[in-house]
């Protein structure tokens, strides 16, 4: 074997190493983008039964169908690319993950260290593209085939694996050297057709079929907690009390603490704000909330919002809060958040100055409002059940913490109500969407909704429902990048996703379209002239507004579509909208996968103005009602 055949061996054993690691950190899904210095672990990933592959041409693209799939799964999944400006591509989707806690294994290829910094081409300083929104940086060098190489490249897959899923999850980023060729000749045919090797423990459980299984970090985890009698791996974690780097685990020096907080005295309210609880969390939060008689404000991607819930569910709060009288009655004495900033601004604003508890599992501290006086650094559910456990002694009740709840959920009902009569004889706008989309999609299901107008939208007019709906968001840094991609990802990740999405989202990811067969349910894309989400904003108005804030695009988008092979429905009212839906939906649940674009044209200024008059309506709310 030559020495440049021995280079290109070196570099396919070292990465079906990697391969390994990764699968046995729980890495399942690898998100291919096309390139030559990639080759070697392109290879290896074809080689791992344990990994599904899947090529995505443009990067950016990629990155958010990988965010989308990970979402879903809640496991890593992994994105390569080749050396350059390829990874850079990767940039929004990796700080959404970030903000989002999102577990993202970043795999960029590179020339070898003695060609960078020399004019070399495609070779830039890859070491730095992601800082300050990744969970670790490794670059292990070029590749080598000692036992000792060997041993730490599949470590470091397992520890970025592993990493990625800690607390905080989020990117772990590998950049990997290769020296040329990169290509292996019939001479590596043994090494190409040989078996993955895998941990006893994979063997004995996953038959090869990984993906349906644990990984063995998952199973060591398992039985390490169940040694210690806990349930899932956060809760093993050390956990910090009410003060900064003050311990807090689940004892009686715990249950001591409780009586630190203000809980017990005066009216509070829980805020839960977007990824705030898990499925398992919600039945023990509506308990503790009944416990303590206090309301809980849901943001629409709390998971809260939709679905089975206590009596204390309060959704409507973006709009009775604008009624300045209501909203100095209704201020709390404490707040409890969880989870990250609330979508609502007028919500946001009304918990300001008030002394505020951050249930904070991941240590991100997310107090925009400077608020927090006491940061716990423990998991919801444990959280919950030192309150159900605690033995309560409150002072003498007041007649407000008597009627404290009523109020609330009077408030709640009566918006409601309104706001259902209100659309009746309103014109046609997103409101009419809103409740036409609730109204159809099934129980059990996706709903992704994009930043700028759709999710605020969605905030103010929603409500809840008993039919639970699972809403997704790019909320941690908010862009209007990557939605489509995202949706993608989303339905390749196992739930069914319907896509919520303004002109401008929707037209930003347009690439995303050519994931066509991963999309398992229809998008509906808001056309309202641009980025309306201006026409609230005091930029209104201002000399340049239309080309320079909400920059209406003039496109055919039935047009546009026909050239992706995108099927395009019309909905300019409610009648429409309601048949396209229902034929959209009818066609995904007999699972014929294409992508189903609605596009419902909507007046903004109409619309604008039946925002305004029914926030102005609720003038007359009062505190009793």
């Amino acid at each position: 074997m030559s020495s440049q055949q021995s280079q290109a061996c070196i570099n396919l054993q070292w990465s079906l190493a990697l391969m390994d690691g990764l699968i046995e950190g729980g890495m399942r899904r690898l998100i291919v983008s096309p390139g030559s210095r990639s080759t070697p672990l392109v290879l290896a990933g074809q080689r791992r039964p344990g990994l599904e592959l899947t090529a995505i041409l443009d990067e950016r693209s990629a990155a958010f169908f990988a965010l989308g799939l990970a979402r879903a799964s809640g496991r890593p999944v992994g994105i390569l690319c080749t050396s350059g400006s390829a990874p850079a591509h990767w940039l929004p989707a990796v700080i959404e993950a970030s903000e989002s806690e999102i577990p993202l294994i970043l795999l960029s290829a590179d020339r070898p260290p003695e060609l960078r910094g020399w004019g070399a081409n495609q070779t830039i300083d890859q070491s730095a593209l992601f800082s300050g929104y990744i969970r670790g940086f490794h670059d292990p060098g070029p590749a080598e085939d000692t036992p000792g190489a060997l041993k730490m490249i599949r470590a470091l897959g397992l520890r970025a694996a592993t990493t990625s899923r800690s607390s905080p999850p989020g990117p772990i980023h590998l950049n990997l050297p290769f020296r040329e060729p990169l290509v292996p000749s019939s001479e590596c045919s043994e090494l190409i057709a040989s078996p993955p090797t895998t941990s006893p423990l994979l063997q004995r459980g996953a038959r090869g079929d990984f993906g349906r299984h644990r990984s063995h970090q998952e199973a060591i985890e398992g039985h390490l907690l169940s040694a210690a009698g806990c349930d899932t791996a956060a809760e093993s974690r050390t956990q910090s009390g009410p003060t900064a780097g003050q311990d807090w685990p689940i004892t009686d020096r715990a249950r001591a603490h409780l009586d630190e907080l203000p809980l017990s005295t005066g009216c509070g309210v829980i805020c839960c704000g977007p990824g705030a609880l898990s499925k398992a969390a919600a039945d023990a939060l509506w308990k503790a909330a009944m416990v303590l008689n206090v309301p809980v404000l849901c943001d629409p991607l709390s998971g809260l919002r939709f679905g089975p819930a206590g009596p204390g569910r309060i959704t409507r709060y973006d709009s009775f809060l604008r009624n300045a009288p209501i909203a100095e009655a209704l201020k709390p004495d404490w707040v409890l958040r969880i989870g990250r900033a609330p979508v609502s601004k007028t919500l946001l604003g009304w918990l300001a100055d008030r002394p505020t508890i951050l249930l904070d599992p991941g240590g991100r501290w997310s107090d925009p409002n400077h608020d927090v006086r006491w940061r716990l650094r423990l998991q919801p559910e444990a959280f919950f059940e030192l309150i159900l456990s605690a033995e309560w002694e409150r002072d003498e009740i007041s007649p407000r913490q008597l009627d404290w709840l009523h109020h609330w959920l009077s408030l709640e009902a009566e918006v409601d109500r309104r706001a259902r009569q209100y659309l009746q004889a309103a014109p046609w706008c997103e409101a009419h969407l809103i409740a036409t989309l609730l109204d159809k999609l099934p129980g059990g299901e996706g709903l992704l909704c994009a930043n700028s107008m759709p999710i605020r939208q969605l905030d103010t007019w929603s409500g809840s429902r008993e039919a639970s709906l699972e809403v997704f968001g790019n909320r941690g840094a908010s862009g209007i990048d990557g939605q489509t991609s995202t949706l993608a990802g989303l339905g390749a990740g196992g739930i069914p996703t319907t896509g919520l999405l303004g002109d401008l989202s929707f037209l930003h990811d347009l690439s995303g379209l050519l994931l066509g067969s991963a999309f398992d349910r229809p998008c509906v894309v808001i056309n309202n002239g641009g980025g309306r989400i201006f026409d609230y904003l005091p930029q209104h108005g201002l000399p340049g507004f239309e080309r320079f804030w909400r920059t209406p695009v003039q496109i055919e988008l039935g047009n546009l579509l026909a050239g992706f092979g995108v099927r395009h429905r019309l909905a300019a009212g409610p009648e429409a909208l309601s048949q396209a839906l229902d034929e959209a939906l009818d066609e995904a649940l007999r699972a014929e996968s294409r992508l189903d674009v609605i596009e419902v044209v909507v007046d903004a200024d109409t619309s604008r103005e039946t925002h305004l008059e029914f926030w102005r309506s609720l003038s007359s709310l009062n505190l009793g009602e």
